[in-house]
């Protein structure tokens, strides 16, 4: 399952546009519904995107090299598409205190 994580109705527009199948859209994930193997696509906490590659799920993160003045502000497909928006796959673990 493609699950596409964002409350930002420009984002939705965006991955749409990019022709990227995503099998449900959430505006809050809930790692307890994740499964492995699935892909989850968004911006996440970095607690929240290392839970989803703990329990096997690939994560790719939604960037963009957005514009101090767009910042706060809601953005369209347009917008986000020129400030080069793209999904990048990390995997992300947490570290124990000694290393």
């Amino acid at each position: 399952m493609t699950i596409f994580v964002s409350r930002h109705p420009g984002a939705r527009d965006w991955v749409s546009g990019e022709g990227l199948r995503v099998d449900r859209f959430v505006a809050q994930l809930d790692p307890a519904e994740v499964a492995p193997g699935d892909v989850v696509m968004g911006t996440l906490p970095v607690h929240l995107a290392a839970a989803v590659c703990r329990c096997g799920a690939r994560y790719f993160h939604l960037s963009l090299e957005l514009p101090l003045q767009r910042r706060g502000r809601e953005l369209t497909a347009e917008i986000m598409r020129a400030c080069g928006a793209r999904l990048e796959e990390y995997r992300i673990e947490r570290c124990t205190a000694d290393g």
